[in-house]
């Protein structure tokens, strides 16, 4: 205990207090201070600004990030006060740079995986050491599909789940038919805990459901936060490079359909899948968005059935509609998604406009890019659509980019025109330049070939298209330079 004197012209007689953990200071009146023997403490949780999208950080909020020049993306979160640990190895190993003609230029090792449209969006299958991340809406089906690839795959599996109970997983397993699997199982969050296990049991594929779910006990942010995203994400990603062991994160997206979390997040991981589909329908899509370790051209098919998702053979037969009548507007398309040749119903209406402005709709194609085939049909064909409505749609609910949708669009654009059906066997494929050019597309004779299985008769291509007459079978093949002369060989 200390003595501390405070003369104040408020006493008659000084007064002494005992304060503890004081040294002894006169105060006078007119500068009262007190200076303790140790300075106090005071812990205030630090808080920090975050961009959703890219991950930029900054002190203070503002309303146009820099790093990627959004608006109105910054969070506010709090600040790790402690240190993060990485993945602990025992024993470091210094890295040394090598000489590029002394590196081996071996080919990956893939795990291939029970489910062939998956192997094929991932390249063939999957790589030891890759981070794969898979996306998309709710109750499209991503914990089922990982959950088959779980049951089935021989490689031992960690299934983590920080979304569903044991007994949720154990029945949508016997859903499936794999209620006996040795696949195991483990309900868990703390990202600490789950180290433990894998530490323990060493897997050979891991897969977490979701990333979201999880948090480190070293950061005080809460899970789903950027940072907790981020910190989990960079543990998950230096195991599976330092163990060679693949691993799949289940990702939520917000509601403009990205992937939630820091942008950063799709650049830490070698794959990211987009699951897409309307889960009210049967049909779901998987789409490679990127990739490291192959093409991001693959398209992955699946049917929802009440055994889960199951690939599908042959997605041209699904998206060609069996009717007993001809009607106008209908166009077949061959495209081509990645090494996968599809022909697809393209559909259009072309009616008056009846509010003076004419609409345009799109459903499944590029709106711009309709805008300029109907400028190529006015301009070089001489075609007035402009009172006139334009709609149009791909059926099964795709999303294609194929250049060579441009002439079967355009087909049926002006048959629902005429009111005049195309013919029924007839299949186009080719794009359309801007001064009415009918243009060459890549890799025609898989196209031709895809035709001729479906038991189409005729296809319409680029005269400039080099193919080997040989391989073109029973069909019959028409080349046109100008696309006003497919239209006269179609309506005269």
């Amino acid at each position: 205990m200390h003595e501390l004197l405070i003369d104040s012209c408020i006493f008659s007689l000084p007064l002494t207090i005992r304060i503890p953990s004081l040294h002894i200071v006169k105060i006078h009146h007119s500068s009262p201070v007190l200076y303790p023997s140790k300075p106090f403490k005071m812990t205030k949780a630090k808080t920090t600004f975050f961009c959703k999208t890219c991950g930029f950080e900054s002190p203070k909020w503002i309303g146009k990030c820099p790093g990627c020049s959004e608006w109105n993306t910054f969070v506010e979160e709090i600040k790790p006060t402690k240190q993060t640990t990485a993945w602990k190895k025992s024993g470091r190993k210094i890295a040394e740079p090598k000489p590029l003609h002394a590196i081996q230029a071996n080919q990956s090792e893939r795990l291939i995986l029970p489910d062939e449209e998956l192997n094929l969006v991932l390249g063939g299958g999957l790589v030891a050491g890759a981070v794969v991340l898979l996306g998309g809406e709710p109750g499209i089906g991503k914990s089922t599909l990982l959950l088959q690839i779980a049951l089935q795959t021989s490689a031992k599996t960690l299934y983590v789940s920080g979304e569903e109970s044991e007994t949720q997983i154990k029945l949508r397993a016997e859903r499936l038919g794999f209620g006996q699997s040795t696949c195991e199982i483990l309900t868990e969050t703390l990202l600490e805990n789950i180290k433990d296990v894998i530490a323990k049991d060493q897997p050979e594929l891991l897969i977490i459901d979701s990333i979201q779910t999880l948090y480190s006990d070293q950061l005080d942010a809460t899970p789903g936060s950027i940072s907790q995203i981020r910190e989990c994400a960079g543990q998950l990603l230096q195991f599976a490079k330092e163990n060679d062991v693949p691993v799949f994160l289940v990702g939520h997206i917000t509601k403009d359909g990205n992937l939630a979390g820091p942008k950063i997040l799709e650049h830490m991981v070698d794959t990211v899948l987009q699951f897409e589909g309307d889960r009210h329908h049967a049909y779901r899509i998987i789409r490679t968005l990127k990739n490291r370790f192959g093409s991001t051209q693959e398209l992955g098919i699946y049917e929802m059935h009440g055994a889960g998702l199951k690939g599908v053979k042959n997605p041209s037969e699904i998206w060609l509609a069996q009717r007993e009548e001809v009607l106008s507007g209908i166009g077949i398309a061959a495209v081509l998604e990645g090494v996968r040749p599809l022909l697809l119903e393209t559909q259009a209406l072309v009616s008056t406009a009846v509010y003076g402005t004419p609409q345009r709709s799109a459903t499944g194609y590029d709106l711009r890019r309709l805008n300029m085939l109907l400028a190529v049909l006015e301009k070089r064909c001489g075609f007035k659509l402009g009172q006139q409505d334009v709609f149009v749609n791909l059926a099964g609910g795709l999303r294609l980019e194929d250049p060579a949708l441009d002439l079967g669009l355009m087909a049926a654009i002006m048959s629902s025109f005429y009111s005049e059906p195309l013919p029924t066997k007839c299949v186009f494929s080719a794009e359309v330049g801007l001064s009415g050019e009918v243009r060459a597309v890549q890799r025609v004779e898989q196209r031709i070939a895809e035709a001729e299985k479906l038991g189409f008769t005729d296809i319409v291509i680029s005269k400039y298209n080099k193919f080997n007459q040989e391989h073109s079978g029973k069909i019959k093949v028409h080349s046109f330079g100008r696309i006003d002369e497919v239209f006269g060989w179609l309506f005269g």
